[in-house]
Order: structure tokens, then C-alpha cells, then sequence
């Protein structure tokens, strides 16, 4: 009897080391497919907080909640039973899929410096939520269907990471980087958002030095909201073209990526920054296709009717109807 509870609590010993174990890899997975995504992650962090410019303050965090559960909806209602299903039948048009990701990843990021060469802030403008009940719902709507393309281009690239797993194991990742990413993602844009707020209520107070660090709070988020644009823009070119190379790689045009891995290789060896160096190859080249590609796509859009297309990513159509009323 008492051999037979010993092994019993070996075998449940066992288990929970073996679901540890589990719970470790799918961890470490969701950290790296996580990563893989962040010129994506980046955009939408810089993207959002225009949603709830010049709102009341008041008005601001409960915006901001509504667009993360929308969010939330995305990735986990529609597109990753997809995304499993197409893993699971046809592998194949993930790449693909994950290409066209990569296409419009080039295209954000030229169109955000085109428009910036042109000194044109329109994109930047904010929609009309400050306008009463109707206009914030219009808002909100439009921002969730904006993170519906981030999110498909998120989890995607996620999935590519981790598409070897077994189909089980893919969907705990997905779900794992799906609720990560919104809660960094919009975590980080209700305190960019309620920066000037904690700014000014530090600059009333009678301390100096709390009303210096307020008033330089102020002075400072447009600063790091462009400066996170910036950044935003260069990892969207990284990630798209990266993504391109690998994709054509794999669907049997190796030139390019081969290419690029030479150049990388050519600076390796340079003792003590060699990696730092053939890493820098790698994501200039990946970032100068990503602008050639986005650039191309960018003049292919710009005589084609696609304003349906402009409004489902946020451009133009916002800010048209915020100038109206």
C-alpha cells in the first residue's frame, strides 16, 4: 500500500515537472514569436493615442479600454481560429499570407516618410471623438478596425515563428502573445495619454522640483510620441522587408536572401563587433528593401481607387470628417 502511494506521488511528481517544463516552452516560445512582431507593435503603440487626442481627460482611459477589448476580440475571435485553421490545412498560404503582411508592413513605413519628406502632417490629425456619443463610437469603431490589420499582421507573424509546434501548443502561444501584446500595447498608451495629466497636477504642486518634472512631463510627450513614430516607422521597414526576404527565400527565390547573408557574413569577422556589424547589415538591407517595396506599393496605391482601402487603415478619411464638423 504504501509502495503503491509512493509511486503514485512519483507519477504526480513526474506530471508536474512535465507541465512545467511545458508551461517554460511555451513561454519562451510566445517571448521569441512576441518579438518577431515588434515593428507592428511599435506602429500601433504610436498609432492609438491619436484616437483620444484633445478628448477630455475623463473620456481619455475608457476609450482606450473599449479599443483593447476590441483588440482582444480580433486576435482572439476572428483571426486566430484562421490562422490555426490554415496551419493546420494549408502551411503554405500562412508564407503568403504573411508576404502581403510584410507588403503592407513596406507600405505604412514609406508612406509615413513620404508624407513626412512633404512636411504633411494629415495623417497625424486626430478623428473627431471630442463631438458627443455618436462621433467617439464612430471613433472607436474606426480604431478597431485599424488594429484589425495590426493584429492580423501580429499574429501571423507570430504563427510563422511557431508553426512547427503541435496545433495545441500553437494555439496556447497565440492566445499567450495575443493577450501579451494587448495589454503591453495598450497599457503603454494609456500611460503615454495620461502623461500630460501627471505632468500637470506635478507642475501645481508646491515643490519646485516636482513642478520642474511636471512641466518637462509636458514639454516631453510630443517628443516621445514622434520619436516613437520614428521608431515605429524604421522597425516596420526592418520587419517588412526581413519578412520578404525570408518568404522569398522560401518559396524558392533565394537570391535576395542569400545575398543579404553574404553582406552579413562579410563584416562577421571583425573582431569584438562583428555581430553587432553583420546584425546592422542585416537590418539596413531588410530595411532598404522594405522602402523600395513600400515604395513601389505606395505609387501603385496612389492611382488606384482605393479609398475603402485608406479608410480601413485609418488614413485620410478620419481626419477629413474631424475637418468637417
Amino acid at each position: 500500500m504504501a509502495g503503491g502511494l509512493v509511486g503514485l506521488l512519483d507519477d504526480i511528481a513526474a506530471l508536474a515537472k512535465l507541465a512545467a517544463a511545458s508551461i517554460d516552452d511555451v513561454g519562451a516560445a510566445a517571448g521569441r514569436a512576441g518579438a518577431k512582431t515588434a515593428g507592428v507593435v511599435i506602429d500601433d503603440t504610436a498609432v492609438t493615442p491619436a484616437y483620444v487626442h484633445g478628448l477630455a481627460a475623463e473620456r481619455e482611459l475608457p476609450i482606450i479600454r473599449r479599443i483593447a477589448i476590441g483588440s482582444i476580440r480580433n486576435k482572439l475571435l476572428f483571426i486566430l481560429p484562421a490562422a490555426l485553421l490554415l496551419s493546420a490545412v494549408a502551411p503554405k498560404v500562412v508564407e503568403i499570407i504573411l508576404m502581403f503582411g510584410g507588403c503592407f508592413l513596406c507600405y505604412e513605413g514609406a508612406h509615413k516618410i513620404i508624407h513626412a519628406l512633404r512636411r504633411d502632417d494629415h495623417d497625424h490629425d486626430a478623428p473627431a471623438a471630442q463631438l458627443g456619443p455618436d462621433a467617439e463610437a464612430t471613433t472607436i469603431a474606426g480604431a478597431i478596425r485599424t488594429d484589425f490589420i495590426l493584429s492580423a499582421e501580429i499574429m501571423v507573424i507570430a504563427l510563422k515563428e511557431v508553426i512547427t509546434e503541435p496545433l495545441l501548443s500553437r494555439g496556447v502561444i497565440l492566445v499567450v502573445v495575443a493577450v501579451g501584446i494587448t495589454v503591453a500595447v495598450y497599457g503603454v498608451v494609456a500611460l503615454i495619454v495620461k502623461m500630460d495629466d501627471m505632468g500637470l497636477s506635478l507642475a501645481q504642486r508646491p515643490s519646485r522640483r516636482a513642478q520642474r518634472l511636471g512641466r518637462l512631463m509636458v514639454a516631453g510627450m510630443p517628443k516621445v510620441l514622434a520619436w516613437l513614430s520614428v521608431i515605429g516607422t524604421a522597425a516596420m521597414l526592418w520587419v517588412g522587408g526581413h519578412i520578404l526576404l525570408a518568404g522569398l527565400d522560401e518559396l524558392g527565390w533565394a537570391a535576395p536572401y542569400h545575398l543579404v547573408h553574404a553582406l552579413e557574413q562579410s563584416v562577421h569577422g571583425v573582431p569584438g563587433v562583428g555581430g553587432v556589424l553583420g546584425w546592422c547589415a542585416n537590418t539596413l538591407a531588410s530595411a532598404l528593401l522594405g522602402l523600395v517595396v513600400g515604395g513601389v506599393v505606395v505609387a501603385v496605391v496612389a492611382v488606384l481607387p482605393l479609398d475603402r482601402f485608406r479608410r480601413a487603415t485609418g488614413k485620410d478619411d478620419d481626419a477629413d470628417k474631424a475637418a468637417q464638423h
